[in-house]
């Protein structure tokens, strides 16, 4: 049992730490943004040696590496969307009579740009790890890329609390896609199984040797994770909170052209 509670506590940190530090540096002013994706993709480029260099160390070392090299292709996609570098074609508010198919393709056309790059950093993760003993690397990823897609499909069906605040200024129209409803079907289905992956990652985590035991730890806190962060979708809570020192630079920056949070949320209450 003692075996798991350091990847569990690194896993936690890393994840409070690094989103964080990307709500901090897309709430910079836009001139600062060039040498952010910079830094990114040399973090990045760093990630990606150091997942080449463990891909067949199946330790607990080797775990760790991979896990934050995964980290830091996700995170560069992260930033990139953030700052705006990569987001879509569509740019403009979704308007309020859009229903259906068309309201759908409106809201995927704000992201389809983010979302081939996500497709993108899969496939070079893949490729570094293709017939690799060590998969955690793969794994992490791919981990990310699926809660990923079911948080954005449950804000897009409706939630309650949609993460409008974390929106940088100039990513605000994209709020305008969001309904807010106070259940939607996908959300107890999506919960319900990452609960049962959570539930066999933690048995994993538990039995198997100390090494695998790391990348199951490791993932099984990210997905713990994964799943807190859908329930922030649904309870009454300030979720932002967590991130208080990421948040400065939002709170500073200068909205008076964006919707307020509440009309955003009226806008998109479901009939």
């Amino acid at each position: 049992m003692s075996q798991i509670w350091l990847p569990i506590l690194i896993a936690s940190f890393v994840w409070w730490s690094s989103t964080g530090l990307i709500l901090f540096l897309d709430g910079l002013p836009r001139r600062t943004f060039t040498r952010t994706m910079l830094g990114a993709t040399i973090v990045m480029a760093a990630g990606c040696l150091a997942l080449w260099l463990v891909r067949h160390h199946e330790t607990s070392m080797g775990a760790y590496i991979a896990f934050v090299g995964a980290l830091t292709v996700w995170g560069w996609n992260e930033i990139a969307f953030l700052t705006g570098w990569l987001t879509g074609p569509e740019r403009n508010e979704s308007p309020q009579n859009l229903t259906g198919f068309a309201r759908f393709a409106h809201a995927a056309a704000m992201i389809l740009w983010h979302e081939l790059a996500i497709a993108a950093g899969f496939a070079l993760v893949l490729a570094i790890g293709w017939g690799a003993e060590n998969t955690v690397g793969v794994s992490t990823y791919a981990l990310l890329w699926v809660m990923r897609l079911s948080a954005k499909f449950n804000i897009f069906l409706g939630v309650p609390n949609a993460p409008v605040a974390f929106l940088p200024p100039h990513l605000r129209y994209m709020a305008s896609s969001f309904r807010n409803r106070a259940m939607n079907g996908l959300f107890p289905l999506s919960v319900t199984a990452a609960t049962i992956v959570f539930a066999l990652l933690v048995d994993s985590a538990l039995h198997l040797s100390e090494a695998a035991s790391t990348g199951s730890a490791l993932l099984a806190t990210l997905m713990g994770l994964a799943i807190l962060e859908h329930w922030f979708l649904v309870l009454p809570l300030q979720s932002e909170r967590l991130w208080s020192f990421g948040m400065r630079g939002h709170a500073h920056s200068k909205l008076a052209d964006v919707p307020a949070r509440s009309d955003l949320e009226s806008n998109r209450r479901a009939s």
